[in-house]
C-alpha cells in the first residue's frame, strides 16, 4: 500500500483510523472486511474500550486533524486487508490509537494449517 496520508485513504479506511484514534486503547471485535475495505456499519462490530486507572482514557489528539502521515502500523494493517480481501477479524487490538494485532479464524484445512 503506497498511501502515506490520511487524506489518501478510502472513506471506510479513514473512518477506521478515526475510530481507532477515538478508542485509543481497546479492541474492535467481529470487524468484517469486504473487498479489502472495513465495514464499520455492520451491526456485529463491537467496540471494547480499555479503561486505564489514573491514565489518559481520552481520544488521540490526531483524531481532529484533517490530514497527517499514516504510521507504519496502519499501513501494515491495510496491507493485510489488501492481501486477505474478504474476512472477519475476530479482534483488532488498538494501543495508543494504532492497530497492535489482529486475530483471524479460518476452518482448519491443509492450506490454513501450513505456516507461512
Amino acid at each position: 500500500m503506497s498511501t502515506s496520508f490520511k487524506s489518501h485513504l478510502s472513506p471506510p479506511r479513514r473512518r477506521l483510523v478515526e475510530a481507532m484514534q477515538r478508542l485509543n486503547f481497546g479492541r474492535l471485535e467481529n470487524l468484517t472486511v469486504s473487498d479489502g475495505e472495513p465495514m464499520l456499519d455492520d451491526s456485529t462490530v463491537t467496540i471494547v474500550r480499555e479503561v486505564k486507572f489514573a491514565g489518559d482514557n481520552g481520544p488521540r489528539p490526531e483524531v481532529g486533524k484533517p490530514d497527517f502521515a499514516i504510521k507504519a502500523q496502519v499501513r501494515d494493517l491495510f496491507d493485510q486487508f489488501d492481501r486477505l480481501r474478504d474476512f472477519t477479524a475476530l479482534s483488532l487490538t488498538v494501543k495508543h490509537g494504532l492497530p497492535f494485532h489482529m486475530e483471524l479464524a479460518a476452518p482448519l484445512t491443509r492450506e490454513t494449517a501450513a505456516v507461512t
